[in-house]
This record gives C-alpha cells, sequence and structure tokens, in this order.
C-alpha cells in the first residue's frame, strides 16, 4: 500500500494500521497477527492485496500453481510477517488441502480467507469455446472457491469468527459480452456460492463479502479476444485499487460486514 492514502469506504484507512487515532486516542490495529491465506497470490489483484495485508500486520500465505511469482512477491515486501509462498492449484482438491495444511501447522488456523484465483479464455463465444475450456474455467473460478471455503468454514464457524472475500466480477452481476459464456457464469456461481454461505452462517459470527471489480490491468487481460493498449492499461483499475478496498473491509470489527461491493474505472459504464 502507498503510505498516506486513505480511501473512505464508510471509513476511513491508511496504509498503516500500527496506530490510528481517533479523537486523539489510540486504536487497536484490527488486522496484526490475523492468518490470512491468498489464492491466486502471486500476480495482479491477489498479489496486491497480499502486499497490503502484510503491510499492515497480517500473516500472509500467498498460493498458486507458479512458485516463482509468489517467491518474488515475498522478497519485494517488507513487512513484520514476511509474506510466505506456497505452490497451489486451486482445481486440485488435494493441492487445497495440503495448502491450507500447511498454514495450520505452521501459522495456525485462518482468521482471513481471500479467493482470488482466476482466468478466463481467448475464444469465449459458446460458438468457440469447447467443453474442456468450460469445464477448466468453472473448475478454477467457481469450484476452486468452493474447495478452499470448505477448508476453512469449520474453523471459522467453531472459533465463530472469520472472513472470506470472494473476488469476483461484474461479470458475476452482469452478464457481460466481454467477459464471455463460461467466465461470466463461472463468477455468477461465485457470486450465489459466497451470498448463500454468507446467509448461512451470518449467526455464527463469520462473515462472506463479493468483491466485483469492473475492468482491472492484471496478466488476464493477456487473454482477451483483442489486445489491449497500454493507454487503455493505464486508464483502467489498478491492483492497488481493489487491495485498498479489500484491505479496508478487513479492517472492520466483527459486527460489520461488507456483502458485497462494485468497484469499476470511471471511464466503464455501468448499467
Amino acid at each position: 500500500m502507498h503510505s498516506g492514502r486513505v480511501l473512505t469506504v464508510g471509513l476511513c484507512y491508511t496504509s498503516s494500521f500500527k496506530k490510528a487515532h481517533i479523537r486523539g486516542r489510540p486504536r487497536v490495529n484490527q488486522l496484526a497477527g490475523k492468518v490470512v491465506a491468498i489464492t491466486g497470490g502471486g500476480t495482479g489483484i491477489g498479489a496486491g492485496i497480499a502486499r497490503g495485508l502484510a503491510e499492515a500486520g497480517c500473516k500472509v500465505t500467498v498460493g498458486g500453481r507458479r512458485l516463482a511469482p509468489l517467491q518474488a512477491l515475498s522478497d519485494q515486501v517488507e513487512s513484520e510477517h514476511p509474506i510466505r509462498a506456497h505452490a497451489m492449484d486451486v482445481s486440485d482438491a488435494e493441492s487445497v488441502k495440503s495448502f491450507f495444511a500447511d498454514i495450520r501447522d505452521h501459522v495456525g488456523e485462518v482468521d482471513i480467507l481471500i479467493n482470488s484465483a482466476g482466468v478466463n479464455i481467448q475464444k469465449r463465444t459458446m460458438a468457440e469455446m469447447s467443453p474442456e475450456d468450460w469445464e477448466r474455467v468453472l473448475s478454477i473460478n467457481a469450484s476452486g472457491a468452493y474447495r478452499c471455503m470448505y477448508e476453512v468454514l469449520p474453523s471459522m464457524r467453531q472459533r465463530k469468527d472469520g472472513l472470506v472475500v470472494n473476488i469476483s466480477s461484474v461479470a458475476g452481476k452482469r452478464a457481460i459480452t466481454l467477459g464471455g459464456v463460461v467466465y461470466c457464469a463461472s463468477k455468477f456461481a461465485m457470486t450465489a456460492l459466497g451470498t448463500a454461505v454468507s446467509n448461512e452462517i451470518r449467526e455464527e459470527g463469520v462473515r462472506v463479502t463479493n468483491v466485483y471489480p469492473g475492468e482491472v490491468n492484471t496478466p488476464i487481460l493477456d487473454n482477451r479476444p483483442t489486445p489491449v493498449s497500454q493507454e487503455h492499461k493505464d486508464a483502467i483499475l489498478q491492483p492497488e485499487d481493489i487491495a485498498s478496498v479489500v484491505v479496508t473491509i478487513c479492517a472492520l470489527p466483527p459486527r460489520a460486514n461488507v456483502p458485497e461491493v462494485v468497484i469499476k474505472p470511471t471511464i466503464q459504464e455501468w448499467v
């Protein structure tokens, strides 16, 4: 996070959580020492959130299919608790189990889960995509989130505390042509998963937030059917924009839940 940056989403947040003051009195850092698991954490939105939460005092473990970018992120971020890197594939149930077992064994039970792993394909129309494409995208974007929630929710429910943040998409609220058939379907599934689980566990002290970003400058743009210009990349959301929102939500007290939030580039239409 950038020092001194302030975002207002019902409250004010600054990148330094070590000490905040309200009317001259120090406020306890809600995030200090929280155990965080982030999927898709090596690049893009996941990496931005990992950086923000680590700098806020959390004990962050990032997972992804490629260990190199995960380790690079860990090496780049200076924080009280170094970011831990662990290779994992959310489409593989055994890999997911191994990821969370490692966190439990070396850090503790997960307080905050960020489901940020996601993919899209180039051939996005019903006429172009293959059944294999359909299965792969759903297995990562939708079933991957389910597998991760399945691993952390029992402990959260037992402790009556915990937060799950699903990084969905505006394509999970509007079936937009740009997203394509399977991406929209997978993100609608993630939206329904988060909402249904939130309603089920709301009286057990566990919270779920669905975040719906619009266009974000991440590596997923490389799979656009039409190449994206640098000018357009500069004009749309950046990973740190999403991270600011997510860190703010994570810092809320347990009594407060944000069920969903949309954040889009100023230039992007919203209908």
